[in-house]
C-alpha cells in the first residue's frame, strides 16, 4: 500500500522542516511525498528542496509544487489531483507526524477495510503545555471528537469529493459528508500527529470567532443535512476557545 502524504506549505521556512523530518522518519517507507507550496516569498522552498537527497534515500517518492493557488483548500485539492498513493494524508505545515504513524495507517486500513481513519492527537499550546484530543464517534456530531492531521482518506474517496472551498472549515465539512455517506470510518485510540495551537482557526477576536460560527454552521452542518439545532454547537465551541484558549 502506497501512501500519500500532502504538505500545504506559504511563507513556512521556520516550521516546513520540522514537518518534513516527520515524515523522514516514518517507520513505513513506501510513501509518496507532496509539497505544495502557494509561491512562498521566504525560502520554503529551498528548505524543502534540502530534504531530497535524504527522503529519496528512503525510497520514498518526493515532489515539490509551487505556484500561487487561491488558498488552503484549493491548494489540498491540487496535492489530492497530482496523489498516486492509495491512501492519502494531509499535514500542514508545522505539525508533524509521529515515527509509526504511516505504519499504523496502513494496518489499520488493511485490517479494518475502513475508507477513512482518524487517530489522537496532541495539541500544543503557545505556553508550552500540551494535551491529547481524543478521536471519537458518536451519534451527536461535533469537531471536538475529529482531529484533521490525522485523518487518512482512500484516494479514489478523496478525489471523487474534493473539497468545497467554501470556508475555513472545509475539512470537517469533508468529514460531515462522508458521514452523510455512510461510509465505513475508524478511529485508532493512539496519537499519530502533533498540532501547535494559535492558527486561524484560534485566532482570539469577536470578528473572527463570528465567521468561524458561520462557516460552520453553514458550510458544514446546513450543506450536509444536519439540524438547525447544531448552531448552538458551533457557538459553544467558540465561547470555549475565547475562554479557555
Amino acid at each position: 500500500m502506497k501512501v500519500s502524504i500532502i504538505t500545504i506549505a506559504f511563507n513556512s521556512e521556520e516550521y516546513i522542516g520540522k514537518t518534513i523530518e516527520s515524515v523522514l522518519a516514518q517507520t513505513y517507507t513506501d510513501v509518496e511525498y507532496w509539497i505544495i507550496d502557494g509561491a512562498s516569498r521566504d525560502a520554503t522552498v529551498e528548505v524543502a528542496e534540502s530534504y531530497r537527497q535524504a527522503l529519496e534515500e528512503r525510497g520514498m517518492t518526493y515532489h515539490i509544487v509551487s505556484e500561487p493557488d487561491k488558498g488552503i483548500y484549493d491548494a489540498m485539492n491540487k496535492g489530492i489531483r497530482l496523489a498516486g498513493g492509495d491512501v492519502i494524508g494531509i499535514l500542514n505545515s508545522g505539525d508533524w507526524y509521529e515515527p509509526d504513524t504511516v505504519e499504523t495507517v496502513v494496518q489499520t486500513f488493511k485490517r479494518e477495510q475502513c475508507e477513512l481513519m482518524f487517530a489522537d492527537i496532541r495539541l500544543l499550546k503557545t505556553d508550552g503545555s500540551s494535551f491529547v484530543k481524543k478521536a471519537r464517534l458518536r451519534s451527536f456530531q461535533t469537531s471536538r471528537d475529529w482531529n484533521h492531521p490525522t485523518t487518512f482518506v482512500r484516494a479514489d474517496i478523496y478525489k471523487e469529493n474534493p473539497f468545497r472551498d467554501l470556508g475555513i472549515h472545509d475539512d470537517y465539512g469533508f468529514f460531515l459528508q462522508m458521514r452523510r455517506q455512510n461510509r465505513r470510518i475508524v478511529t485508532v485510540d493512539k496519537v499519530l500527529a502533533d498540532f501547535t495551537m494559535g492558527g486561524a482557526s484560534n485566532h482570539k477576536s469577536f470578528k473572527a470567532a463570528k465567521k468561524r460560527i458561520r462557516d460552520r454552521y453553514l458550510y458544514c452542518y446546513r450543506i450536509n443535512g444536519y439540524s438547525r439545532w447544531y448552531l448552538a454547537e458551533c457557538v459553544f465551541i467558540e465561547a470555549a476557545k475565547m475562554i479557555l484558549g
